[in-house]
């Protein structure tokens, strides 16, 4: 009994000269503005390769290629009734042959501080997704208090496009 086991699960390294190869799933996870995103990959592997386990942090996927054009980028520090406001809009291209969706990430000078952020959750088009070989203009008009935050500068320093997922 034992040697027809061995005989029916022996393998033999004359059997074959590929190696036994399957493709995992890695884990992996990166913030966005303190919002958290999945970002899997696949990599092929030799069959004794254990699956992950942990999910790994990366840093944020840029999109390659990647480019944009100002439009228009205004900043008012005194609208005269008490309130500043923030108006621009950034056209952003998409090189690749697939749609992509991910988060427009803007890098601005507010009174000399350098800061990155995202303003598509307040923006009228917040360019979440942009077709294959195609633009998205991100368009934003925002006003604050002046009895919250005084600002008397703001411009804008870089734009990049991170990826949440291809489509």
């Amino acid at each position: 009994m034992f040697l027809t086991a061995v005989l029916l699960f022996g393998c033999s390294s004359n059997d074959s000269d590929e190696e036994c190869m399957k493709t995992i799933t890695i884990p992996q996870f990166y913030y966005v503005n303190g919002q958290s995103y999945s970002y899997n990959t696949t990599q092929e592997v030799t069959c004794d390769t254990p699956e992950p386990t942990k999910s790994k942090e990366i840093d944020p996927p840029k999109l390659e290629g990647f480019s944009y054009e100002v439009l228009k980028f205004e900043f008012t520090p005194d609208t005269g009734s008490n309130t500043s406001k923030l108006e621009f809009e950034i056209k952003l291209t998409n090189p690749k042959n697939y749609a992509v969706t991910g988060v427009p990430v803007l890098t601005v000078n507010i009174d000399g501080l350098q800061t990155s952020g995202s303003f598509s959750q307040n923006a009228s088009i917040p360019c979440y997704e942009i077709a294959a070989n195609s633009s998205c203009i991100l368009t934003y008009n925002q006003a604050e208090s002046r009895d919250v935050v005084i600002i008397d500068s703001y411009e804008l320093v870089d734009v990049n496009y991170y990826i949440i997922k291809n489509n």
